[in-house]
């Protein structure tokens, strides 16, 4: 079976309401290359065009998707969120939360990236694939039911999540989030669930700055089924490897989830503009690994890569390329040209075993 690749042009398109010379962007009318919000259409766009110079793209299975329905999205979005979603959408758009602004027709763009993560999931649960990856845009871990904030208007893992498990496609759904911020739309939406695990390792106090506590682990029904990870600045390839290795996967061995998806944020690379971590593209690349490995041992392989934030245009690219060579096994690369300069601006030893000490925290209080 092959590695899927799930994307949409119009996902691309998708805005904060700019303009280009006079004209608002929406419709036919393309945004602008450069300028605006972070999170543009640049780093995805780029990562897709780097994938179809190496032709990697050879080597998976290039898809699209139905958006996501109405009926997805009401069972984790309230009719008066989407109403008012829809209504500034078809107007000229607006911003409903926190730094979480659209365009024209922004409703419906949202509607598609849930869609990519919703399909994606559903070819690997229904078997057509092995594996996939969703580049979704806007992003959706940041977004609670009726509070779209962090440049995320729907919750696109949760929604993908919940029409598998009402479709009966999977009774026991893990997402394990390594975007620099903290996933707290995603924890927020399962906080009182057990049939959903969700696990953020992320960097202390980025975004939001007061959700992401280790001490949060779920409540009700839930409790002991949320883990958050919080990671000092300048943590590096070494602190996410240890971390990975010694209380993700362990939890996700616990837990026996039949499909794994990971919220695939590319803003812990040392190079973004919105984090101060020193990830490089080969950390990405042995995070996938670590995952796949534990996919195949605890879900056949059932594994869904969900794109989240990563604002350098640079390096996104290069990252996302790294994961899509180890999800897929393809042996077509793209040579990091940050390798040698990120390699030499890793933490020192004394500061890995600081990091290792508070993983040793996080582990004893796991148990």
């Amino acid at each position: 079976m092959a590695t899927g690749f799930f994307w949409d042009e119009q996902c691309f398109w998708h805005s904060g309401g700019n303009y280009i010379f006079t004209v608002p962007v929406g419709g036919l009318v393309q945004p602008p290359a450069s300028g605006g919000l972070p999170e543009s259409p640049e780093t995805k766009r780029r990562l897709r065009t780097l994938m179809e110079v190496t032709g990697i793209t050879r080597d998976l299975s290039m898809r699209g998707a139905e958006p996501a329905t109405e009926e997805d999205l009401a069972r984790v979005h309230p009719s008066s969120y989407l109403n008012e979603f829809k209504a500034l959408s078809d107007d000229s758009g607006g911003d409903l939360g926190h730094c979480a602004p659209f365009g024209k027709g922004g409703y419906e763009i949202a509607k598609l990236s849930a869609g990519l993560a919703k399909g994606a999931l559903f070819s690997v649960l229904d078997g057509s694939l092995e594996n996939a990856y969703a580049l979704s845009r806007p992003p959706g871990h940041h977004c609670l039911p009726e509070d779209p904030n962090g440049f995320c208007l729907l919750a696109n893992i949760a929604i993908a999540a919940e029409a598998a498990l009402a479709e009966g496609r999977a009774e026991r759904i893990a997402v394990v989030d390594w975007d620099v911020h903290h996933g707290n739309g995603t924890e927020a939406i399962f906080y009182d669930r057990a049939d959903v695990l969700t696990i953020s390792m992320h960097q202390e106090r980025n975004y939001p700055v007061d959700t992401g506590s280790v001490e949060d682990r779920g409540a009700g029904a839930g409790e002991g089924f949320n883990l958050n990870i919080p990671l000092p600045p300048g943590a590096g390839h070494v602190t996410y490897v240890e971390a990975m290795e010694r209380l993700v996967i362990p939890e996700l061995a616990r837990f026996k989830p039949d499909v794994i998806i990971v919220a695939c944020g590319f803003d812990a690379a040392a190079v973004d503009p919105l984090g101060r971590m020193l990830a490089t593209s080969d950390t990405f690349r042995q995070l996938t690994a670590m995952i796949r490995e534990a996919a195949e041992d605890l879900c056949a392989g059932r594994l869904v890569l969900v794109h989240e934030g990563g604002y350098s245009e640079l390096y996104v690219p290069f990252c996302g390329h790294a994961v899509l060579e180890e999800l897929s096994g393809s042996q077509i690369t793209a040579r990091d040209p940050m390798a040698r300069y990120l390699a030499a601006r890793q933490p020192s030893e004394r500061f890995n075993r600081y990091c290792s000490t508070l993983i040793d925290e996080i582990e004893e209080m796991l148990g």
